[in-house]
């Protein structure tokens, strides 16, 4: 963690032990059920579980950037991710078109989702 004879940043260190526990605390939350949960309704009243994984995927610093994009207005979305350079447009990621936006905020999730029980 040092780089040029600096000492750590213990900011730096604070969130990424941070983020690897409430990672860890999220796994267990992950189940087929919470999963059915979102893709019946992602906007709607959730239960406790899926809140709390929705709220680790909003707010993670460490999860990659990734947007949904309408391609077709009100018929198509893709999921892009982020370059994270202003000015610089989105990539779209290898994933099929969705017909919604529901669907589309779904295909969303489960990729977030792959990603933490990736890590």
């Amino acid at each position: 963690m040092k780089a040029h004879g600096l000492p750590p940043d213990r900011n730096v260190i604070a969130l990424e032990r941070f983020e690897a526990r409430t990672r860890a605390s999220i796994r267990p939350l992950l189940t087929k059920k919470v999963i059915a949960e979102h893709k019946r309704n992602p906007l709607g009243d959730h239960s406790d579980a899926l809140k709390r994984v929705l709220n680790h995927l909003r707010r993670s610093s460490t999860l990659t950037p990734y947007v949904l994009v309408c391609t077709k207005p009100f018929r198509e979305w893709r999921l892009a991710q982020l370059s994270g350079e202003r000015g610089k447009a989105p990539t779209f990621i290898d994933a099929p078109a969705c017909g919604s936006e529901t669907q589309a905020m779904h295909a969303l999730f489960l990729k977030r989702v792959e990603e933490v029980r990736r890590d």
